[in-house]
């Protein structure tokens, strides 16, 4: 039996992730195995997730994955569970442009998953029950099957909102709480391991304001999912090094095990530390580069990258790694000094240079095909005029010029953030192989 609910929102900053937070956190009080997803291309709010369930949370995108890459994902992780919580992305219906794509509404179809809509309710009373009959009856195949009220001024103010919705039942009311909100920046939420974010007290604010039986109801009603085969682990004959500290830390879960699932052992290091692993390759998330980039600048692996790329060694890097694989990179006006593994400079800027999900047809020596994922970043590259691109971008900014992809040698780094959907894996791990083998 697969039980899971979808938590979505009216929009954007009605309380989602905290909201999301709190129910796991006061399952697994319970003693209950959650699995936990993120609808969209996020890596931050998954952190969370994977602290508070002891279970990596996985993304579902149908855009990046397309709907059978969701429905497999699904299936392949919500069977050995007690319940799964999905958290939602924006609105409801918030997809790619005007379409329902990537949107959680097209997860929870292509799912079949009940929804539970969180609204915020400051301000208003039975406005919020025209609010939610419009969700419901916006698109029927998508089962709206509970309202959490967020934001509630008194319990008068709570029992107006439920009288006046009598068709979907309102499983939770939590009164306004300055105290269990998540602190953010630039690119969204803090880490989860850069905060001490008291799970406890927010597992109690929930369990005091929302019924956790009646959720666990509702997510009996999900359809069941039947587990795939076991994959024939491969015997591992390379290494590959993946940058993982305070300044590389966007990554999906399902990229590592992609890594492994073509032969690859994986060793995690930080460049901060100025470690540098005996391996096959390297592999550059994106980050926050630019918050630790005096440690970037003096670290022995900075120093050591462009001699082992000029060997032939593949270094793969996004976002991030993109910026710290270039020349340099300069803030307020400071330039400091990066790997030099691209023949690139890059500039951080105070304005947004672009955000949203990409598609790129790849024609790199070892990246071939389209290329799905997504870019945000508040930072501009310029190459050297005889730079190679790789990706030419059909969606998103990329570098310049309608391309991404920066190469040189056996290395490349785009801003655009892929999803192992679509991203080669294997034919980037081959080239490690090849590499291992000279």
């Amino acid at each position: 039996m697969t039980n899971a609910v979808l938590l979505a929102g009216t929009n954007s900053g009605v309380g989602k992730t905290t909201v999301s937070m709190g129910i796991m956190a006061a399952l697994k009080r319970r003693e209950m195995e959650v699995q936990p997803f993120k609808v969209g291309p996020d890596y931050i709010d998954p952190t969370y997730h994977t602290a508070i369930c002891g279970k990596p949370s996985r993304n579902l995108d149908t855009f990046m994955m397309q709907v059978d890459g969701v429905k497999n994902t699904f299936s392949k992780y919500s069977k050995s569970t007690d319940i799964n919580i999905v958290e939602g992305v924006m609105g409801l219906f918030d997809g790619m442009d005007a379409t329902e794509i990537a949107s959680s509404a097209h997860v929870a179809k292509s799912l079949g998953l009940p929804v539970i809509l969180i609204v915020n309710v400051h301000g208003m009373s039975r406005s919020a029950a025209a609010i939610v009959k419009g969700f419901s009856q916006f698109d029927p195949d998508v089962k709206i099957a509970g309202v959490i009220l967020n934001k509630v001024g008194s319990p008068r103010h709570s029992q107006m909102i439920i009288d006046s919705i009598p068709d979907i039942p309102v499983v939770g009311t939590l009164p306004r709480n300055k105290d269990v909100t998540v602190p953010s920046r630039h690119l969204g939420l803090y880490m989860a391991d850069e905060l001490d974010f008291d799970t406890e007290s927010l597992a109690t604010f929930i369990e005091e304001n929302i019924d956790l039986d009646a959720i666990i109801e509702l997510s009996k009603t999900a359809p069941d999912y039947e587990a795939p085969e076991k994959e024939e682990d491969l015997e591992t004959d390379l290494k590959i090094g993946i940058a993982y500290d305070s300044a590389f830390c966007f990554y999906y879960q399902d990229m590592f095990e992609a890594f492994k699932n073509a032969g690859a052992e994986i060793e995690f290091f930080s460049p901060m530390k100025g470690e540098l692993p005996d391996v096959d390759g390297f592999y550059f998330g994106g980050g926050y580069p630019e918050l630790y980039i005096s440690e970037l600048e003096k670290s022995k692996t900075t120093k050591a990258l462009k001699d082992l790329s000029a060997e032939g060694m593949p270094m793969y890097g996004e976002c991030g790694g993109l910026q710290y694989m270039s020349t340099s990179y300069e803030i307020d006006g400071t330039v400091y000094r990066m790997a030099d593994v691209l023949p690139a400079e890059t500039v951080q800027t105070k304005k947004l240079q672009a955000l949203g999900y990409t598609e790129g047809v790849a024609n790199g020596d070892f990246i071939k095909g389209t290329i799905r994922g997504h870019e945000f970043h508040y930072s501009a590259t310029y190459c050297d005029n005889d730079a190679k691109l790789a990706y030419e971008m059909k969606r998103g900014k990329g570098i310049v010029d309608g391309k991404d992809g920066l190469t040189e040698y056996n290395s490349l780094a785009s801003y655009t953030h892929a999803h192992p959907a679509t991203f080669p894996v294997k034919s980037f791990v081959e080239k490690c192989r090849e590499y291992s083998k000279r």
